[in-house]
């Protein structure tokens, strides 16, 4: 299958898609994972090019393998975790719980082009992992079959060009509590670690990127902007071998669950971006509720600036503002 629009192209191999710009590769959508169960399989971008060609992700380093390129993923989804790995437990710290469910590709609505680019519109089933029932990350009394589908997903997704700069992918996902119980949203901060609310659109960027700089609105530095509520937040970096700098920013439109996030960001141990719209407290996920997320993600070439960061924003703005829904 291919598909051109605006300068791109689309193509799908079945088990990934993949969108190139005059033959070269920009991104990769892998819907149809194939990792342990203990990395909660899941769909992911891997690997994400700029323009120029150089490479703006990671998957699976060896500190967190379940770390996958840009991952809609989440640690605390009731008693079970999208994230992978271990769980943090409200006095017990990371342990390992026989809890990690995986979001399964199921259908494709569309696959072309679609608002000013092209993308595509998914299926996805969040299942419970295989085997017995599960407790734990502070939820208790959990009584329920292992590889249920406790969620269902509609995720629909665009890549457009901007103004020959860079690239722009605005990601949705509208989730359906299909259980029969309570899956209240969360993080590890909400169940008692301190200034670690990762959960939601994660990007995990290049090796080279560690000691990079974050960007926010009028700022440039380091961690101590974790958990601070912002519309947007960037990283620059440079690369091994070229010595080359990229830019990239994640976009909130401050219209998800939680209002403007309190982001989880790092930049000293490695490199991450989260808008985490369940930082520092929960969000209801009552059975039949239906929760809409979206985000915009903007890659360019070069060193970045507060000033770059809201341009780039507000081209992210605007993506989303010309999102068209496919049915």
């Amino acid at each position: 299958m291919t598909a051109g629009a605006a300068g791109l192209a689309l193509t799908d191999d079945g088990a990934a898609l993949h969108v190139q710009r005059e033959s070269s590769d920009l991104l990769s959508y892998v819907y149809r994972p194939t990792e342990a169960q203990l990395e909660s399989p899941r769909p992911y971008f891997h690997p994400l090019r700029t323009l120029g060609g150089d490479t703006v992700s990671l998957y699976r380093p060896h500190d967190h393998v379940w770390h996958k390129g840009i991952v809609w993923s989440l640690p605390n989804v009731g008693p079970y975790n999208f994230w992978g790995g271990p769980t943090y437990v409200r006095d017990d710290g990371y342990v390992q719980l026989d809890n990690d469910g995986s979001m399964d590709h199921v259908a494709f609505r569309h696959v072309g082009e679609q608002a000013g680019g092209v993308g595509f519109v998914e299926e996805l089933a969040w299942r419970t992992p295989p085997g017995p029932g599960v407790t734990g990350n502070g939820v208790t009394g959990a009584d329920v079959t292992g590889g249920d589908v406790v969620v269902r997903e509609a995720r629909e997704c665009v890549v457009s060009l901007v103004e020959g700069t860079g690239w722009v992918l605005t990601f949705r996902s509208t989730v359906t509590n299909v259980s029969a119980g309570d899956l209240p949203l969360g993080s590890p901060t909400t169940n008692g670690r301190d200034n670690a609310g990762y959960g939601g659109l994660f990007w995990r960027g290049p090796r080279s990127f560690t000691g990079g700089t974050i960007l926010a609105p009028g700022y440039s530095g380091g961690e101590d902007v974790r958990g601070q509520r912002h519309p947007w937040m960037g990283f620059t970096g440079q690369h091994d071998g070229s010595a080359t700098w990229s830019t990239l920013v994640m976009i909130d439109p401050g219209t998800n669950p939680g209002g403007t996030p309190q982001w989880f960001v790092r930049n000293e141990h490695f490199a991450c971006l989260c808008p985490a719209p369940f930082f520092g407290e929960e969000i209801e996920f009552a059975p039949g509720q239906t929760l809409t997320f979206e985000y915009a993600v903007v890659v360019v070439d070069g060193h970045g600036t507060p000033e770059l960061g809201e341009d780039l924003a507000e081209h992210g703005r605007r993506a989303l503002a010309a999102r068209v829904v496919r049915a």
